[in-house]
């Protein structure tokens, strides 16, 4: 049962969610507002998982990477099918920052950039909770 819930800013977050679930695979849940150019949250259904998101709100101290020039954190997300994801998100253009190879740890990854900067690893690695 998942306990943490990324939570990601985006300068427009309207087009993220679309980005997302259409370079990634993410399933929009709900977005509030339902339309127009803020979103106050969001969530996306990857799998089991959900992360949430919103608009860059300056009152909150968080920006999008986009803004700050570097990100300050990264996302790892488990896929089953590690070539097949990495085919969808490179022909929807995601920017690759290191294609699928093998870990010394015994798994496969591929690291892209999102839309704003974020980054994000998609790979084979499950760690142990226990």
């Amino acid at each position: 049962m998942q306990a943490i819930f990324p939570i990601l800013r985006y300068s427009d977050a309207r087009g993220a969610i679309r980005w997302l679930c259409a370079t990634f695979g993410f399933v929009e849940l709900f977005s509030v507002p339902e339309s127009g150019r803020i979103v106050r949250h969001a969530q996306l259904k990857l799998g089991t998982n959900v992360i949430m998101l919103g608009s860059v709100r300056p009152d909150e101290g968080m920006a999008s990477p986009q803004e700050l020039g570097t990100a300050t954190q990264a996302l790892y997300v488990y896929v089953d099918d590690l070539d097949g994801h990495f085919a969808r998100a490179q022909s929807a253009g995601a920017e690759v920052t290191e294609p699928p190879r093998g870990t010394d740890f015994g798994a496969r990854e591929y690291h892209v950039r999102d839309l704003e900067g974020h980054p994000w690893t998609f790979g084979t690695y499950r760690p142990d909770a226990d």
